[in-house]
Parts: C-alpha cells; structure tokens; sequence
C-alpha cells in the first residue's frame, strides 16, 4: 500500500493526502466517499476485497484554515522546477533575491527565485534589469493545488480532474 489518497473537503477543495489504509477506514466509517480509484489495484484482507482508493471525498465539511504553502527551500526548488531561473541549469543551485534585500526586497514568494550559483553571482546586488538577466518565470505563490498537482502528473493522474489549479506568471 505505497499510493497516496488525495482527500477533498465536501466543496470538492483539497484537505489532504493520507494513505490508502487511512481512507478504507474513512470510508468503513461512513466519514467519507470513494470519487475514484486506481486501475488495476486493490486492497485484499482476509475475508474482503476492496478497489484501491484515489479520491475520496468527506461527508461532513470540515472548517480546516488554510495557512498556505509553506516558504522553505526545498518548495522553492520544487516550485522553479528544480532549474535556475536565469540560465535554466540543474546545478549547484541556491535562492537568489529578485529585488536585493540591501534595496528593501523581501523574503517572500514573490520576490525568491531558483538561481545557479554562477548567475547569483553575476547578478549580485542588482536587480535582473540592472545586471542585464532575464527571468524565465516570474515568481508567484503557489497553492497547495499546485504542488498536489505536480504530484499527481507523477504519480498519481487519478486526481487531477479534482485539482482546479491555475499557474500565475
């Protein structure tokens, strides 16, 4: 039982992704509801058969604050695809300040981006525009549907008609 459960709140948003065990149980409990399944598996016990779960959807709305993505490296990375936003390499990757702190940028979604060691550099303590760099994508906060749905195009294309994910940039 190695796949994830994408779990949704009754309005159909994402609440959580737990293991297949966690959503049987959810489910024998009448605390939710299989929206779909995995081809081709199924969880077997001793005397029951079940189709391995994808999707499920509670039967009760749970308020659940939404805190956001956290900001930390490696989501950061994840968000850039893992490549310099400069130059586009894969390697000796670090965080480069859009706008400067030394010139009041912050350390927000919005102003950290993925850069190679070389263009951090080369940039320094100037803004893309001053060291004549281009940025491949702009940086923007991205929301839980939009890591889920990266997860989902590897591993898991099950969920991906229940993700409504739009791409800022």
């Amino acid at each position: 039982m190695d796949k994830r459960v994408l779990v949704l709140n009754l309005d159909h948003s994402p609440v959580a992704v737990v293991s297949a065990q966690k959503a049987i149980v959810l489910t024998l409990l009448d605390k939710a509801n299989i929206l779909s399944t995995y081809d081709l598996l199924e969880i077997r016990t001793v005397s029951r058969t079940f189709s391995y779960p994808a999707v499920i959807r509670l039967n009760e709305y749970k308020n659940i604050p939404y805190r956001g993505v956290l900001l930390n490296r490696v989501n950061l990375f994840r968000r850039d695809n893992g490549e310099c936003q400069y130059c586009g390499s894969k390697r000796h990757l670090t965080i480069d300040h859009v706008m400067p702190r030394s010139k009041g940028g912050k350390t927000s979604w919005t102003n950290l981006v993925t850069a190679c060691n070389r263009c951090n550099v080369s940039k320094g303590d100037k803004t893309p525009e001053q060291a004549g760099m281009h940025l491949k994508m702009h940086p923007f906060k991205p929301s839980l549907s939009f890591f889920l749905s990266l997860y989902a195009e590897r591993q898991a294309s099950e969920w991906i008609p229940f993700l409504n994910v739009k791409v800022v940039q």
